[in-house]
């Protein structure tokens, strides 16, 4: 698989249908897939953070998951195929997954969150199995892990923020029977209608970020991110990846 380099960070250069693919085949193989969806922001966090660069890095698929990675990955003279966003690979991987009998486990938001998305999920995907949830306000590993695999799920849904997601699946997926997971932030609240996407207008020009600084003008601190991660590919990027 193409890896696309942006700074000190390898992306999957995979379209949707690409991506969705991998996460078939590791279901049908039984073989362990660890997905980031990685925005500008938290390009820019393994920028500041060796850490979270290390955990992130080592995951068997890193896609684009921000209109600030794609014009990225532009600006060092090797663009990726596409915005890859987190919450549609989500949603495609729960349409396969529903048509294939896989089962899906759901963790992470506020109490209460999991069981809502999965309501409205397998309403639906009437075929949809999700075998168990769990709220992200845990500190007990061990009982979230054995929850896990007493169910029998096949995908792990791990929303609970960047890089604490990502470090959590790195922490414990060998510990676990299912065989993907994937960090997806905030999905679980849009999924269970508690938070909404960006309308089509902004998702189709790459301005999601805006509707949500508009929705949520508190976040224009992490929203920085963006200028700072692009300025520091332009001066930096393109003499990394020669």
């Amino acid at each position: 698989m193409d890896k696309i380099h942006i700074l000190n960070l390898a992306f999957d250069n995979v379209n949707m249908d690409e991506a969705s693919l991998r996460v078939a085949k590791a279901l049908e193989s039984k073989t362990k897939l660890k997905i980031a969806t990685v925005n500008a922001e938290i390009a820019y966090l393994c920028e500041k953070d060796a850490t979270a660069l290390a955990t992130i890095g080592a995951f068997d698929m890193v896609v684009c998951d921000g209109v600030g990675v794609l014009y990225a990955s532009k600006i060092v003279g090797t663009p990726l195929k596409e915005r890859v966003a987190g919450i549609e690979l989500g949603e495609r991987i729960i349409s396969d997954i529903a048509a294939s009998g896989h089962k899906l486990f759901l963790l992470g938001a506020a109490p209460g969150v999991a069981e809502d998305a999965a309501k409205k999920l397998c309403e639906k995907y009437t075929s949809l199995n999700i075998c168990g949830t769990h709220d992200g306000y845990f500190k007990d590993d061990a009982h979230v892990i054995e929850q896990i695999n007493n169910s029998g799920a096949d995908v792990v849904f791990v929303c609970l923020g960047a890089p604490k997601q990502e470090n959590w699946i790195s922490a414990n997926c060998d510990k676990l029977c299912a065989s993907v997971f994937i960090g997806l932030g905030g999905s679980l609240d849009i999924y269970a209608g508690n938070s909404k996407r960006a309308p089509a207008f902004f998702c189709r020009f790459g301005l999601e970020w805006l509707y949500r600084l508009i929705c949520q003008p508190w976040r224009i601190k992490r929203m920085m991110a963006l200028p700072k991660y692009i300025l520091r590919v332009i001066f930096r990027g393109k003499n990394i990846n020669r």
